[in-house]
């Protein structure tokens, strides 16, 4: 299923990506192949969804702002909502949660006005109200994990 390129991809570069003009090519150097196959490599993993994305992740409020948003949205129209939400460049990542609150994603903005601006716009779209959770004090969570391909 995985080729032992799509592992070591996995596995070593959800972190510490390269951060260069030319990140792919230093990373096929790292591995000994070209550039086509890296982005050729990565382009399959997020077709198969096993990635969503490739990109930076800037500590909370450092550029800009940032909250964590929850919804309460009914289940029948939780893919709906959840695919609306994803449309605005704004939004870092979104996740379904098992509680009232059942739809959960991180809001980034330039600033104040724009983050509540683009929620009123949200709650029109989507016809949902949403629990505004700022950040009152940043914890890091390594989200890293290294993947067994064993099984």
């Amino acid at each position: 299923m995985f080729s032992s390129l799509d592992k070591q991809l996995l596995n070593d570069f959800q972190q510490d990506i390269p951060l260069s003009a030319t990140p792919y090519q230093d990373i096929a150097e790292s591995l000994g192949v070209t550039e086509d196959a890296i982005l050729t490599a990565f382009k399959e993993l997020q077709d198969q969804k096993f990635i969503t994305r490739i990109g930076s992740v800037i500590a909370p409020n450092l550029i800009g702002v940032s909250a964590l948003i929850a919804m309460s949205v009914p289940k029948n129209q939780l893919q709906h909502i959840a695919t609306v939400i994803n449309q605005y460049p704004e939004v870092n990542h979104n996740y379904e949660r098992d509680n009232r609150f059942n739809l959960w994603f991180v809001l980034v903005a330039n600033d104040s006005e724009s983050l509540q601006a683009v929620m009123k716009d949200m709650e029109y779209q989507t016809g949902c109200k949403m629990l505004y959770l700022p950040l009152l004090e940043d914890y890091f969570i390594n989200l890293g994990f290294e993947i067994d391909f064993n099984d």
